[in-house]
């Protein structure tokens, strides 16, 4: 799997893509630098949507040479942070800036190459404390990373 990823990466695509980061960035929900250079597209389920999907926040992003590991798949620093974000923008979008108080991944199968969702909800939503879990999947629909944690939940 070594050779599936470059032995350099492509300077000037990797310079533009810092660069377009920096020119869409706000230090904000969906817009902070970090988000905008894993490329995260955003999208929430309706709170009147089925039970199955009520409070959801869904992000994409594809897989990119400056986001691998050195074996040719998605680095699994990534896809956490892909999971904790969905996670914490969720709880922001329902009830305001929260904290994760502690996170478990566990790395399923590796992605290679195009678009990865993740899904984040809640398993158990508290007025000071809540329980959740995001799952990321590859382009071919299949589980690739599951996380849970505790999410410490705004004051009222």
């Amino acid at each position: 799997m070594a050779g599936d990823s470059p032995s350099r990466i492509d300077e000037a695509a990797a310079r533009a893509h810092v660069d377009a980061a920096l020119a869409g960035h706000a230090q904000d929900f969906e817009t902070f630098f970090f988000a905008r250079f894993l490329g995260l597209s955003f999208d929430y389920l309706p709170h009147d949507a089925p039970d199955t999907e009520k409070d959801c926040c869904r992000l994409t992003f594809e897989v990119t040479d400056m986001v691998k590991n050195p074996q040719g798949s998605l680095h699994g620093g990534a896809m956490a942070s892909a999971m904790d974000i969905s996670m914490g923008h969720l709880v922001n979008k329902v009830a305001g800036p929260g904290a994760t108080i502690e996170m478990k991944v566990q790395f399923m199968r590796p992605v290679t190459e195009g678009t990865v969702t993740v899904e984040g909800r809640f398993t158990r939503r508290g007025r000071t404390m809540s329980f959740m879990e995001s799952r990321l999947t590859g382009p071919d629909g299949k589980l690739a990373a599951l996380a849970t944690a505790t999410w410490k939940m705004p004051p009222s």
